[in-house]
């Protein structure tokens, strides 16, 4: 994929088409490709500007407008699983939605449901201290 375009060559190769020339010819003059200078020559007819149309899907989520009512249901019940949440956003709201865009709204709000760090882990298995009577133990094994 090739780099954008500066909106100022494309107020040059559109004001050139405006002045009379082809819009491939104004796309060899100013070394574009003929397609770009058709494009943005029809982009500022319907918008009036040359600029690039904004990009992207849905700008939000449709749980964003729930997003109080999300939080205080984590804070009420922070054992509940993303599956429970779906069932009861559903239930409750009326509005359906999957786990992963539940998780992501989390994500998204820096929600995190990780357990308390002060009941410690559990270390992995063979690994760690020697129990005491083997270290005791001349030679070790």
């Amino acid at each position: 994929m090739g780099a954008a375009h500066s909106d100022d060559l494309r107020e040059r190769v559109v004001a050139e088409v405006a002045a009379g020339k082809s819009r491939r010819q104004a796309a060899a003059h100013f070394r574009v490709s003929a397609s770009s200078a058709i494009r943005w020559v029809e982009l500022e007819g319907e918008t009036g500007k040359v600029s690039p149309r904004q990009r992207g899907g849905k700008s939000r989520s449709p749980l964003e407008a729930h997003k109080d009512w999300l939080t205080s249901l984590v804070l009420a019940q922070p054992d509940l699983t993303l599956e429970a949440m779906v069932l009861r956003i559903d239930v409750e709201l009326g509005l359906k939605t999957s786990d992963a865009s539940l998780c992501r709204f989390f994500r998204r709000h820096r929600v995190s449901f990780k357990k308390n760090p002060a009941r410690g882990r559990a270390g992995p298995a063979g690994r760690g201290r020697r129990p005491p009577e083997l270290e005791s133990r001349p030679g070790g094994s």
